[in-house]
């Protein structure tokens, strides 16, 4: 056939079994299209009397320029002489699971390596990674290499996480600190990041099988911590007394109030910019949520809050940052601490008052579903990719429950009864 180019990878359909396309322009390079149309590029050569190939990567993650470049490399190196599946062969067997772990960043940097949604992994989720890859993974298995680690040792990872083996306090920085913490959830949750660098060990020939399948991970507990309505009167005024008195920067109550009347995660909070503020609707139009870009519909409650904030010049954020630049108030998690500590709550974080938000919304009747299309759940399909306009039922929906909980912040509302 000709030269390899997109337009051609992109139109070869699948027939249902594998075949090959081979390059015209540069002999032993191909693509491998797969009976289920995925699509794979890669080098085939002969070296010491035997055709040999190397796997250069999957369409999409690769440009076909760049899986180009690769295979001139990869040839290149035959043509001096040097058998490139070996030497591969040879660094898989010998490669450590703290090297296979820097491997594994190194693709997910690139974007390589998919999360929710067939998306390459955000920034933010990349860093909670490297945070459990330094202080859990690599401490227990590091030196293992990657072809010896058996079921058995994952088993043994998952114990010692979950029994605090590598709990404690870790420098970070000039001044940082970091507190390393064990327990059922950080071992379930650091025992699923093994798993998926294990899978792409096995994508990568560097072992055939994942030693993570079918191992049992601890109940990852989920925080049911929510507000009573005493407890809400308690927030309310403890946010009353930091304005009255300037304990706090305005940014952190009107963050901890919004966070409270909304039911959004902290940094949909602490990232929220005027542009994503839909004021006829009304709600929050999320570019960049957990979730993706996300439609959250606000009450007549927030908007006041939101129609009572004088803007920053310069700054695009919400809650802007309280020193020079132009950045968002990134300390909203400490002053809420802060906040909840004059309170004389225990136990209440940011996930605290989103779950409490739900609960209340629970307590008023509404269905699940409701509930997820205002909390902006994965699978409700509120999103602005599907929703331009909302229901009128979200939009109630959002005003009572936000009523109830001003309400109880307030002191005046004890009970929620659900709608008649």
């Amino acid at each position: 056939m000709a030269k390899i180019t997109k337009r051609t990878v992109d139109a070869a359909e699948p027939r249902g079994r594998d075949y090959f396309l081979w390059c015209d322009e540069l002999p032993g390079f191909g693509v491998r299209v797969f009976a289920s149309g995925r699509r794979s590029y890669l080098v085939q050569y002969r070296a010491g009397g035997r055709s040999r190939r190397v796997t250069i990567g999957l369409h999409g993650a690769l440009t076909t320029d760049e899986a180009r470049r690769e295979a001139k490399g990869l040839l290149g190196q035959v043509a001096k002489g040097e058998d490139p599946a070996e030497e591969r062969a040879t660094r898989r067997g010998s490669m450590t699971v703290a090297e296979l772990c820097d491997a594994y960043l190194v693709a997910a940097d690139k974007g390589l390596i998919m999360g929710k949604g067939g998306q390459a992994k955000k920034a933010s989720t990349l860093y909670v990674d490297r945070g459990r890859i330094e202080r859990h993974i690599k401490p227990l298995l590091g030196r293992r290499l990657v072809a010896d680690v058996t079921a058995p040792d994952i088993q043994r990872f998952v114990r010692d996480v979950q029994a605090g083996k590598t709990a404690g306090v870790v420098k970070t920085g000039f001044r940082g600190k970091a507190v390393v913490e064990g327990g059922p959830g950080t071992a379930a949750r650091t025992v699923g990041l093994l798993g998926g660098i294990l899978s792409y060990a096995v994508s990568e020939r560097v072992i055939t099988v994942n030693p993570a399948t079918g191992v049992k991970r601890p109940a990852d507990k989920k925080r049911k911590r929510r507000l009573t309505p005493v407890e809400y009167a308690a927030l309310g005024k403890a946010l009353a007394e930091a304005e009255e008195s300037s304990l706090e920067r305005w940014q952190a109550v009107v963050g901890v109030r919004l966070l409270a009347l909304t039911g959004c995660r902290l940094s949909e909070i602490v990232k929220l910019r005027w542009s994503e503020i839909d004021w006829a609707e009304p709600c929050l139009r999320l570019e960049d949520s957990k979730e993706g870009a996300s439609v959250r519909p606000i009450s007549k409650a927030v908007l006041l809050i939101l129609d009572g904030i004088e803007r920053a010049p310069g700054s695009t954020y919400v809650l802007p940052t309280v020193r020079v630049g132009k950045g968002p108030f990134a300390s909203l998690d400490d002053a809420l601490e802060r906040i909840v500590g004059r309170a004389k709550l225990e136990g209440v974080s940011a996930h605290t008052l989103r779950h409490s938000f739900a609960s209340t919304a629970g307590d008023l009747g509404y269905s699940d579903s409701t509930i997820g299309a205002m909390l902006g759940h994965a699978g409700h399909g509120v999103t602005s990719r599907y929703i331009h306009h909302l229901d009128a039922v979200l939009l109630a929906a959002a005003d009572r429950v936000a009523m109830q909980i001003a309400g109880a912040m307030s002191g005046t509302v004890r009970e929620a009864s659900p709608p008649e």
